[in-house]
């Protein structure tokens, strides 16, 4: 039997402070805060460790949590791994969308890179409180793009594995204007 899969229930990241996390997300991006969960012992191993578990609606039944794990120590990142590489993306439903989000949060004071383009979407990037980065996107693609590139995605990965190269078959994304 495989296992069917129906959607992502949440995914979640560590933050600094719940309080200031949950009216960053509202205050920036909009989302509603919809669950809280506190418990003094870790539930799947029984081990005293205090958190704050908070949900924030990302939309279509997507849901962002985050623990607050105020007994740990300081939270930081993977420094073996670039910065801009693990990051989370919200689609918006258009460019110009993008453009005003863009607008909205430099109006906060964070510093966004972009719009850049993908080819086949085009993208800001900012960081939150937290240091976690996010990524708000805009597709711009066609069908034929997404087939294009779905037909290909084998025969890019094969060809990675073998050179740890980057493979030229979709190198038109980045080739536009």
């Amino acid at each position: 039997m495989s296992i069917k899969l129906k959607r992502i229930h949440h995914v979640a990241y560590r933050c600094r402070d719940a309080k200031e996390t949950v009216e960053f997300y509202q205050r920036v991006l909009g989302m509603d805060f919809v669950l809280a969960i506190a418990e003094n012992e870790v539930p799947s191993t029984g081990e005293p460790d205090p958190y704050m578990h908070i949900f924030m609606d990302a939309g279509m039944g997507n849901v962002l949590a985050f623990f607050e794990l105020p007994t740990q120590p300081e939270m930081g990142r993977d420094t073996n791994t670039p910065e801009w590489v693990q990051h989370i993306a919200f689609e918006l439903e258009s460019v110009d969308d993008l453009m005003a989000a863009k607008a909205k949060v430099e109006a906060e004071g964070l510093n966004v890179i972009g719009p850049t383009n993908h080819g086949i979407f085009k993208s800001i990037y900012f960081f939150d409180p937290n240091g976690h980065r996010l990524e708000l996107a805009a597709n711009t693609h066609t069908p034929e793009q997404m087939a294009e590139l779905n037909r290909v995605a084998p025969d890019m990965l094969e060809e990675w594995s073998r050179t740890k190269k980057a493979p030229r078959h979709a190198a038109w994304l980045h080739e536009q204007d």
